[in-house]
């Protein structure tokens, strides 16, 4: 101990010796200088990694003069071409109420402004799932469930009782399919309507965000979403003010699991699993992802919002469906959306949660306003109760049985369509398929193109990117029309072909640059820029 003490005042003897020969303020201010660059470097290694190093390089050169200029004037190019002529819709807009309403005749003139809208019986990927004519069958149905209730607002629950049980339903039958009955969830899933897909997801986030903070106290909160998981997360983030870490799928593009335990850290309030992802449809690994969320003590959230109303009857008719509900450890929220393959009207979705712990912190309660003591659920206050009600008689009309029939026959068909693109020469088709979204590019058209040609022949297909590719969500409105969308896409490969280049008036040169770009930030712009000058 002697030792060691003597050896510690000699250290310290040496220190004063050393630091004697520098002016006290040196010595104040060489720590203080050593932190601003620390915290400068860590800035700006922060920023890089944020936004990449080739972005901020791009960033820089803009602030060059006439460069600014140069990328405004090129960008209205690119927005006008995006527009393709809908600027003449756009002027003969009505600005101003018509000095003598049209009682009645107002009917003639929605006929008139429907008759514009393009036949999108069968040709439309996802969009429309019901079968069938507007004015018939099931469509029929729900039209007439939703006008009886088109004046109702659950919000009100006092005076709509009607909606509020109808809603409550809804939910439970919902839960029953994606796992609450199982001896595994808990016995405790609870949830609520939406106005759709997204705003299940909006809920999802902002509630795992305050169930992390009262539960570990966590004010930076981190999700952590796989390259493949929609747009919603990245929605959520902006209006809840959450930083999202982005991960690559993996080379079967799914979830890379590694991928999302390197980015684990202290503020880590979620991650989110897709069943299946919009853009293959493909499951990602929620077992594995549900380990992970379970081990580190955080929310997962799986995006039912596509699988929802098809994955549980495929499971039944045998097909191989991996796990994705309630009964995988460490779900801890779901959404799924009935306006999808649950064939109830636009606008219900559902949002379900493993416990009501956790739902609580979905809710907004306020104790202060002069107009009452005021709770809300979900993001809208007042809501349509006729939608409520139109997924009511949905779920209802069609039944346990009935969701086997269109579940079974939407399967078979994809199943052949994504045969039927496999053997098109200079096809193939992204990742193993799980479901009803088949995605497809090609190594020797462009494929872009390839949509033009589609698009001319009436078909309307989503555009994706990295890599540059199409797919085709099926619904029952395709059962009858497959024969047609494969010879149409073999002649458009065919066409390609023979005829390589864009024709004019198609969309192949802006989806082609825009992939290509560098410069993400010049890319959302031109997004931004489209859609303010379309509404």
């Amino acid at each position: 101990m002697e030792a060691a003490a003597e050896l510690a005042l000699r250290l310290r003897a040496a220190a004063n010796d050393r630091l004697a020969r520098y002016e006290p303020l040196v010595l104040v201010a060489a720590p203080l200088l050593a932190l601003l660059v620390a915290r400068t470097v860590h800035a700006a290694a922060a920023a890089v990694a944020d936004r990449g190093l080739v972005a901020i390089v791009i960033a820089a050169v803009k602030l060059l003069p006439g460069v600014s200029g140069y990328i405004a004037a090129e960008k209205k190019k690119v927005v006008d071409k995006m527009q393709s002529g809908g600027t003449s819709t756009k002027n003969n807009r009505r600005a101003e109420l018509p000095t003598i309403g049209l009682a009645e005749e107002v009917i003639k003139d929605l006929e008139e402004l429907k008759a514009k809208d393009v036949d999108w019986q069968g040709k439309c990927s996802g969009t429309v799932y019901i079968a069938g004519s507007e004015s018939e069958g099931h469509f029929e149905l729900i039209n007439k469930a939703y006008s009886m209730f088109s004046h109702t607002n659950p919000l009100h629950q006092d005076v709509f009782k009607s909606v509020a049980n109808m809603e409550a339903e809804v939910v439970a039958m919902t839960a029953a399919l994606l796992g609450s009955k199982e001896k595994s969830s808990g016995g405790q899933i609870c949830g609520n309507m939406t106005s759709g897909g997204t705003e299940s997801i909006l809920l999802a986030v902002k509630t795992s965000r305050d169930y992390m903070r009262s539960k570990k106290g966590i004010t930076k909160p981190e999700m952590i979403i796989a390259e493949s998981a929609h747009s919603a997360y990245d929605k959520a983030a902006e209006y809840f003010n959450i930083k999202v870490r982005r991960v690559p799928v993996n080379k079967e593009f799914l979830a890379d699991v590694k991928g999302f335990k390197r980015c684990i850290n202290g503020n880590t309030i979620m991650m989110v699993g897709s069943a299946p992802g919009f853009p293959h449809g493909l499951i990602d690994p929620i077992e594995e992802i549900g380990e992970l969320a379970s081990r580190y003590d955080i929310c997962l959230h799986v995006d039912l919002c596509l699988g929802g109303f098809v994955l549980p009857f495929a499971r039944k008719l045998g097909y191989p469906i991996p796990p994705f509900d309630f009964s995988v450890k460490g779900v801890t929220s779901i959404s799924s959306d009935v306006h999808k393959y649950g064939l109830a009207p636009k606008g219900t979705s559902v949002v379900l949660y493993r416990n009501h712990e956790i739902r609580k912190h979905q809710f907004v309660a306020v104790t202060e306003w002069t107009g009452g003591l005021y709770v809300s659920p979900t993001i809208a206050g007042s809501r349509p109760g006729g939608l409520i009600a139109g997924a009511w008689a949905a779920m209802m009309s069609v039944g346990l049985n009935g969701y086997l029939d269109s579940t079974s026959r939407i399967m078979e068909v994809s199943k052949k369509i994504q045969r039927g693109i496999e053997e098109i020469p200079g096809l193939f088709v992204i990742g193993k398929p799980d479901m009803t979204v088949v995605a497809f590019g090609s190594d020797v058209v462009d494929i872009f193109e390839v949509n033009d040609i589609m698009s001319s022949k009436g078909w309307h297909l989503n555009a994706l990117q990295r890599p540059n590719s199409l797919h085709i969500c099926v619904t029952l409105q395709h059962t009858t029309v497959y024969k047609d969308f494969l010879k149409d896409l073999q002649d458009s490969v065919d066409t390609v072909k023979a005829n390589p280049g864009p024709i004019s008036g198609g969309m192949a040169p802006i989806y082609g640059a825009a992939g290509k770009m560098p410069d993400r930030g010049t890319v959302r712009e031109l997004l931004v820029e489209f859609m303010d000058s379309s509404c």
